[in-house]
């Protein structure tokens, strides 16, 4: 990690805060908890994490005023976001969860899996998957392992406009966007936090491009 400054988790109430947490301080991050927006202004990074559901934490983050901080953050000052999960689903402009607009740092919307009514595949996609890496970058990794193994629990998923925002896909039935890249601006929708030491490389790989 290249900065003193800190990588702040947001807690809104619906994330795995202290796993990423001690995720983060394992590999020699400076991690701490943002509660409030004006934190944010201190961050070398931001993790945006999230379980549950997505009107709820849309909701929450505007009445907190960290809808604005991480548009302000995130824009003008260019600071890297990740968001996990939930966290990622929120960077999209909207999701068939619910009817609040997201964040809308990706042109892409939210929808949910469905299959035949005789299909094996039951919803929520639970458990762990392999990430196909789609284009090389520096937080997955440019050479992953085929063994590579991630941690994903969740009924929705990512639709993207722009196929060069696709860093790595997932299969469930058919193929998802399970990672997302767009400048300063990353997501992924398993659980790196859950994912043991292909996680833990994760969030290596992310302190280490901070500035």
């Amino acid at each position: 990690m290249k900065s003193d400054r800190p990588v702040l988790i947001i807690d809104y109430g619906m994330g795995n805060i202290g796993s990423i947490r001690n995720m983060l301080r394992y590999v020699g991050a400076r991690a701490e908890v943002a509660t409030q927006p004006d934190q944010l202004v201190d961050a070398c990074g931001i993790i945006l994490p999230g379980v549950g559901h997505f009107d709820r934490a849309m909701v929450s983050l505007r009445q907190t005023g960290m809808a604005d901080a991480l548009n302000e953050i995130a824009g003008r000052a260019a600071v890297p976001v990740l968001g996990i999960c939930l966290g990622m689903q929120l960077m999209c402009k909207s999701s068939e969860e619910g009817t609040e607009p997201g964040l809308g740092f990706f042109d892409a919307a939210v929808r949910r899996f469905s299959f035949e009514a005789n299909s094996k595949l039951k919803v929520p996609h639970m458990g762990w998957n392999e990430v196909a890496v789609h284009q090389g970058n520096t937080l997955l990794g440019e050479k992953t392992p085929p063994w590579s193994r991630y941690y994903f629990v969740h009924s929705y998923y990512v639709a993207c406009e722009n196929s060069q925002d696709v860093i790595g896909t997932t299969r469930f039935g058919n193929e998802f966007v399970s990672a997302v890249k767009s400048r300063n601006l990353v997501g992924v929708q398993f659980h790196p936090e859950k994912s043991h030491r292909f996680g833990m490389q994760l969030f290596r790989n992310f302190v280490k491009s901070l500035a």
